[in-house]
């Protein structure tokens, strides 16, 4: 025998006033629980959620008694009414295990580097440590409150006005957040972690790495004493740099002793690898200056790191190419795979190198440099100004009122240049001034991308074309004909900022924040 069961929420909710502060809300409305049962599941022994149901009236009734959660109104309705107004989160009469998951991982947000700022988190802590005697609709529609404002903050993180703010211009992802919580509901533990960039993840679980060293009183400031050390030194700093840096992993030997040794030696080259500094194995005051950088500033880098991650696509894509300015390398992937990476030069600190996305369309050999208009202006005319021979010195010419430089060996853009169309008028490029490729940092475009490995990255884009091997790209680069090759299917291309990262080593890897954009995005993050 079928019936209907009415059950009314308790007459008063918890909510928050406009201050914060907790006070008693009546709602006069009743909560509707529908729900097609036997006399067995009168008696309160039902099983499995999907038979239990919700009126809708609930949800709206349920933003009414805590106005916090009004923002995620149009997902609640979407989410239910898309499961057909049937209960989640309840099987057996009891929650069911995944509901007990998202309360740990909401109750440790700061795992994920962001605050603990649910809304309503007494009342959400008291449901689900006192399961028992709660309302089944409130705590129900709770559940999926908080798990939308957790999903939100972790999988997607500040709003895009805010990352455009600090001219990040990668389009952000798109989430469907009702399919990743019926995935969630069905146990797919995974499902947060395989929708974040997969950077995400591994700078997490340094970031618990790091909350563990700072909890241990993180590290002593080393003195330099303006010396340089070398394998064979010896000296009390020696001993300094091994505490410091058995602190962080690279070194894990004995820390008393003040000789420098090929042990410290290899541990000393890592940390310089890590950190971009020229992996000389010396001893010097950079060095010093960066192994003195405090344990919490190096947790905030991480935290702002991660943001920028959730800001991205969890890469799906064939083929995909990765800049990092701050790394001052190009990486070329396949299937999320390094296929391999190379140096590049970006923009000086007056021309930053754009953070955007595009899509990789044309190879050119022997292009002609178009020479911008700003650089006529400031830096040719001048010279032109001062030796009447300069374009024809240069192998430059007129060309409809404006100046280019014919293919050769003087040219700018060296042998080929790669565009990805954009409005920044942003692209990669060959270059003949190949010494700038040993420098340790390497600002010096006007905003373009030079690649130290221009044939390699020629290579990994036509490899698919066909027509195209590695005997016919070096007889195109070896002559001075320009010759355009349209890619059949583009290929996508990110120029991104990331200080911290994890690289296919498996370690931590920190750089410096070349154009200062990591104190606006941290200040951003705190403020929220």
């Amino acid at each position: 025998m079928k019936a209907y069961i009415l059950c009314v929420l308790a007459t008063f909710l918890i909510a928050c006033n406009s201050n914060g502060n907790s006070v008693r809300r009546h709602i006069p409305e009743s909560y509707t629980l529908i729900d097609t049962v036997n006399p067995d599941i009168i008696a309160g022994s039902f099983s499995g959620q999907k038979n239990l149901k919700i009126d809708s009236l609930a949800i709206r009734q349920f933003i009414l008694a805590y106005p916090l959660f009004k923002p995620i109104e149009q997902e609640l309705n979407k989410f239910y009414k898309g499961r057909g107004y049937a209960l989640a989160w309840y099987e057996n009469n009891r929650l069911i295990e995944q509901s007990n998951i998202l309360y740990n991982r909401i109750l440790h947000m700061e795992d994920n580097g962001l605050p603990l700022e649910a809304p309503y988190i007494e009342m959400y802590t008291q449901m689900m440590e006192n399961p028992k005697g709660q309302d089944l609709v409130s705590q129900e529609l709770m559940l999926t409150a908080q798990y939308l404002i957790f999903a939100k903050k972790v999988l997607n993180g500040i709003p895009e006005t805010d990352s455009r703010s600090i001219q990040w211009y990668i389009p952000r992802k798109k989430i469907n957040y009702s399919l990743l919580l019926e995935d969630i509901i069905q146990g797919n533990t995974r499902v947060f972690s395989n929708s974040l960039y997969p950077q995400y993840e591994k700078l997490r679980k340094e970031l618990l790495r790091y909350y563990e060293i700072e909890k241990k009183g993180g590290w002593e400031k080393i003195e330099p004493d303006k010396r340089t050390y070398k394998k064979g030194d010896d000296g009390s700093t020696i001993a300094e740099v091994r505490k410091r840096l058995f602190k962080t992993g690279e070194f894990l030997g004995d820390t008393t002793q003040t000789e420098y040794d090929t042990a410290l030696e290899k541990a000393i080259i890592a940390f310089q690898e890590t950190n971009g500094i020229i992996a000389d194995g010396f001893i010097k005051t950079a060095l010093i200056k960066e192994l003195n950088t405090p344990i919490r500033e190096r947790i905030e880098q991480l935290i702002v790191n991660m943001e920028r991650c959730r800001w991205l696509p969890n890469q799906t894509d064939e083929k995909y190419i990765v800049v990092n300015i701050p790394d001052f390398t190009l990486f070329a992937y396949k299937q999320d795979t390094t296929a391999f990476s190379c140096k590049v030069v970006v923009g000086k600190e007056t021309n930053k190198t754009a953070i955007f996305r595009g899509d990789m369309k044309y190879v050119v050999f022997n292009p002609y440099w178009n020479v911008p208009e700003s650089i006529i202006k400031k830096e040719i005319l001048p010279e032109i100004n001062k030796n009447s021979r300069y374009l024809e010195e240069h192998e430059m010419e007129w060309n409809g009122g404006k100046i280019r430089q014919k293919p050769g060996a003087q040219n700018a853009l060296g042998k080929v240049k790669f565009l990805f169309p954009n409005v920044f008028n942003i692209y990669l490029h060959d270059t003949p001034g190949k010494t700038l490729f040993s420098k340790e940092k390497r600002t010096f475009s006007h905003g373009c991308i030079r690649v130290s490995e221009p044939r390699k990255l020629a290579i990994f884009l036509l490899e698919d074309e066909p027509g195209w091997n590695e005997e016919v790209i070096d007889k195109h680069m070896e002559n001075d004909n320009e010759k355009y090759v349209t890619l059949k299917k583009s290929i996508p291309v990110y120029v991104v900022y990331f200080t911290a990262f994890v690289d296919d080593m498996g370690r931590l890897n920190f750089r410096k924040d070349i154009y200062l954009r990591d104190h606006p995005l941290r200040d951003i993050i705190l403020s929220k």
